[in-house]
């Protein structure tokens, strides 16, 4: 499937000069959305997985998920101020400016081996910060898994000895 043609740009948002990559359309075809909840899962069926790891708030969309069908626990990381309990936070950049994200410190257990889930890879400062987390709490990340990437911003290279992977380049 053409997962492309369910994503629609929207010239300078969040800013001027930034091309936002709209996944709603893709959201609101169920072909396309069944569709790419399949593809994603293919990319980590034969790994053993005890955790999905969803960034907020798009990762929020397939993670869960991809849990379910792997037999794994879901684990929100949210922006600043957002999670209830004892959390740890990262700071990261994104292509348009600086914030922080956290995780509950219980929520990942030492050896659990962790799939971490977003929308997009763009410049890689997401999920660098989430694989800095959940090392702090002992995870091993096995896979980061995207349903696009913006290959020109170079976000793989941020995540150098991380296995990635994602459905759609740009």
């Amino acid at each position: 499937m053409d997962f492309k043609k369910y994503v629609r740009d929207i010239p300078n948002f969040p800013e001027e000069g930034i091309t936002f990559k709209d996944i709603t359309p893709l959201l609101q075809d169920a072909s396309a959305l069944s569709g790419a909840g399949d593809a994603l899962f293919k990319l980590i069926a034969n790994m053993e997985i005890d955790k999905v790891v969803g960034m907020e708030s798009r990762g929020f969309i397939f993670a869960p998920l991809l849990a379910t069908r792997l037999n794994a626990g879901f684990v929100p990381v949210r922006k600043r101020g957002k999670l209830p309990h004892q959390i740890i936070g990262e700071s990261y950049e994104l292509e348009y400016g600086t914030d922080v994200l956290e995780i509950h410190v219980d929520s990942i257990l030492k050896g659990e081996r962790v799939l971490i889930h977003d929308d997009v890879l763009a410049t890689g400062g997401t999920a660098k910060a989430v694989c800095k987390l959940i090392e702090k709490l002992g995870g091993e990340v096995v896979q980061c898994n995207f349903l696009m990437e913006l290959d020109f911003l170079k976000g793989r290279e941020k995540l150098s000895g991380y296995s990635v992977a994602s459905l759609i380049k740009y």
